[in-house]
């Protein structure tokens, strides 16, 4: 397996889902709601908070096995931050996918659609605590220079001189861009 550069591949799958998920969670629940979708329907929303779930568990598994090596240029607080942000954000993925079942177990009872309504509530926490888990890489990235780990750039390096060349050829801050 490519373990290089594996743990920035994954996280986006979770980060994407949780975009969507408020916005597909919604919808469907809308088309149950109106009977303009059968209530089996729901089992897509689950599947795909499912996969939500699956990533973020994989993401915080390969984020794990990174911390070593980026822990040498990033500040130990900034890990943490993000290791909690990411934490907080995969427990309530899973809190979210439990309701989500539970309303599909519910399913025409009269329960079935509160329970979905509940579920789809808490897709736009999840959404929150994956933007907060995003941002909060992007500090490691971004401020704390943890990609010099990789690039072969001096750690700390800000600096246009210091830092690797970008694939997008965009420039440093300094340039405005």
């Amino acid at each position: 397996m490519d373990t290089l550069f594996f743990h920035p591949k994954i996280v986006h799958i979770p980060i994407a889902l949780g975009v969507l998920m408020p916005l597909l969670s919604g919808a469907i629940l809308v088309a149950w709601w109106r009977k303009w979708l059968p209530v089996r329907s729901w089992v897509l929303v689950v599947a795909l908070q499912a996969l939500l779930l699956g990533s973020g568990l994989l993401a915080l598994q390969t984020g794990e096995s990174e911390e070593d090596r980026v822990e040498r240029v990033v500040p130990e607080p900034a890990l943490e931050a993000h290791e909690e942000a990411a934490e907080a954000f995969v427990w309530a993925s899973g809190a979210v996918l439990g309701l989500m079942l539970l309303g599909l177990a519910l399913g025409r009872s009269r329960a079935g659609l509160p329970a979905a309504a509940v579920a789809t509530l808490g897709t736009l926490a999840v959404l929150g605590l994956g933007y907060r888990t995003g941002q909060a890489g992007g500090d490691l990235v971004y401020r704390h220079n943890a990609a010099s780990v990789y690039s072969g750039g001096s750690p700390g390096a800000g600096s246009p001189q210091g830092a690797a060349p970008s694939r997008y050829g965009g420039g440093s801050e300094e340039d405005g861009d």
